[in-house]
């Protein structure tokens, strides 16, 4: 299959069964692991049965896909995945992501939630948020999983010695310069009061749904980006209610500096709802259409790939490996640690680097095989050892690089030894199929006896001469032409055992002896 990849119809990436738990499936990470284009992934979270699935299946361009429900039962379980070509974005392949709803009261486990929304937050570049109603307290209090997210994740791996009080001081000193930063590694400046694991974190956007609000503030007009940012302000003072009502809208603005608002009416009247999915377009509400294409637009043109710090983007297989570390995890009763799952993504990419370029330079040795001196060889070996240090750096990641480019060093430098001797063999072999070639009329007319009696020999002396002369011209012969040469004559009887020619009056007296005995036999 090609890096780019048209499923279907969505498939389980993450399932989540009772008494089970979460689980990574492995059709899904073979379906990923042939994906070789950058991805974005945009994930949707938010309470159930609040039409998640539906406004996935537009920003997919179908009607049908991620299954709608029609009850007031949950109805997506786990996290199911969708990939398709970017619309937008060519060489891309845009990854949506459908989260099973939180909040569920017959499921009735919040922390399992809280992994749901982790992992939609920790895998996707777009995380949008999807409600029902008004940004009001009560929407704000139902996303509490933000709060979470510092407790959930965390951005480096703990002290080696949980009783080593000094590292763990310093740690938590860098983690608190981290937190002092708004994304400077990402943003190219320093934003006072960010929150370093923002540099992990999506792209926030807030789908409110089935508004009836009008957009307007004191009688004034107001954007859905300053709807959002209205409902995010923060309460003036330090008092137990101010900071409580500030809690939750800190963490967002600290864990998600890029927020975006959309606000949908009704898809349709309340009778139509339990059948979105087979409604013409006549039927559902022209406002509606209008909003949900102003936001298909808007995150096909504007969401960025998948991307860890760095800015290396991800990959189908990268983003099956950050599922399989972040769930791995959770399953542990660990926290998922930001630092450890992006080392063990790097383990695995500067391996194959490694390989990869271990197996340029094989292939660019092997291409220049034989070469006519061993100073020629070493000067070989030093052009393929460049590029494929060149492809190692251009592809490795920084975490790990210098370990496995000390490797790479100490690899090519025993593939040297091999070559020197490959090298010659190639010489020998090539030099020796070369002489076959030249003295094939030579040893048909001797077949045929076209070299027998005194003046055949001269004749096959000359012819011989000729033919050597011809092969001394043949350009590429590598180290090992006159060896070659010297076994070629000697194996057929024109040289002795020290490679010297046999001398012409040997030969005279060997054909005399053999016509002696025949005639007195």
């Amino acid at each position: 299959m090609a890096s780019e990849i048209q499923m279907p119809e969505p498939v389980c990436l993450i399932e989540n069964k009772k008494g089970k738990g979460l689980v990574v499936q492995p059709e899904a990470l073979q379906l990923l692991s042939e994906i070789t284009q950058p991805m974005v992934v945009v994930a949707i979270a938010g309470p159930y049965r609040s039409g998640k699935s539906y406004l996935l299946n537009w920003l997919a361009g179908q009607r049908r896909g991620f299954s709608l429900g029609s009850s007031v039962r949950a109805h997506t379980k786990g996290i199911w995945m969708w990939c398709m070509p970017h619309p937008c974005k060519p060489g891309h392949t845009l990854v949506l992501l459908d989260t099973e709803g939180l909040g569920d009261t017959e499921k009735g486990d919040t922390k399992n939630d809280t992994w749901i929304f982790v992992l939609a937050v920790l895998l996707s570049s777009t995380l949008i948020y999807n409600s029902k109603g008004t940004i009001d307290q009560q929407a704000m209090d139902n996303l509490h999983y933000v709060l979470k997210l510092s407790e959930c994740v965390q951005v480096k791996t703990a002290p080696e010695e949980a009783g080593d009080e000094q590292a763990g001081e310093e740690q938590a000193g860098e983690e608190q310069a981290g937190e002092e930063q708004a994304g400077e590694e990402q943003a190219g400046h320093e934003q006072p009061g960010s929150d370093r694991r923002a540099l992990f974190f999506s792209t926030f956007v807030w789908a409110v749904r089935d508004f009836t609000l009008q957009l307007e503030e004191y009688g004034k007009e107001i954007s859905e980006d300053e709807y959002l940012e209205n409902a995010l302000k923060l309460k003036d003072g330090s008092s137990q209610e101010a900071q409580s009502y500030n809690r939750l809208r800190e963490c967002i603005r600290q864990l998600f500096p890029e927020r975006k608002c959309f606000v949908f009416d009704q898809p349709a009247r309340k009778k139509d709802l339990p059948h979105l999915e087979e409604l013409p377009d006549d039927m559902l509400d022209p406002e509606f259409q209008q909003q949900v294409e102003r936001f298909c637009s808007y995150i096909w043109q504007n969401c960025p790939p998948k991307t860890i710090p760095g800015g290396r983007e991800i990959t189908g297989s990268r983003l099956g490996t950050l599922a399989e570390s972040y769930v791995e995890a959770i399953r542990s009763g660990a926290v998922p640690c930001l630092e450890s799952a992006v080392l063990a993504l790097a383990q695995i990419e500067n391996s194959a680097a490694l390989k990869e370029a271990v197996a340029l330079y094989k292939r660019q040795m092997e291409q220049g095989l034989p070469t006519e001196t061993t100073q020629e060889l070493l000067e070989l070996h030093a052009r393929c050892e460049e590029e494929a240090m060149q492809l190692f750096m251009a592809r490795a990641f920084e975490e790990s690089r210098e370990q496995f480019r000390a490797e790479l060093t100490v690899q090519l430098e025993e593939l040297i030894e091999h070559f020197l001797m490959r090298n010659e063999r190639v010489s020998h072999e090539k030099c020796t199929a070369a002489l076959q070639e030249l003295f094939q009329d030579m040893d048909r007319q001797f077949n045929d006896g076209v070299y027998s009696g005194f003046w055949g020999y001269k004749r096959l002396q000359r012819d011989q001469q000729a033919l050597v002369e011809q092969y001394w011209n043949l350009p590429g012969k590598g180290v090992k032409a006159e060896a070659a040469l010297r076994d070629f004559l000697q194996e057929r009887g024109f040289m002795d055992h020290r490679g010297k020619p046999v001398p012409i009056i040997v030969i005279l007296l060997s054909i005399l002896l053999i016509f002696a005995f025949l005639i007195f036999k």
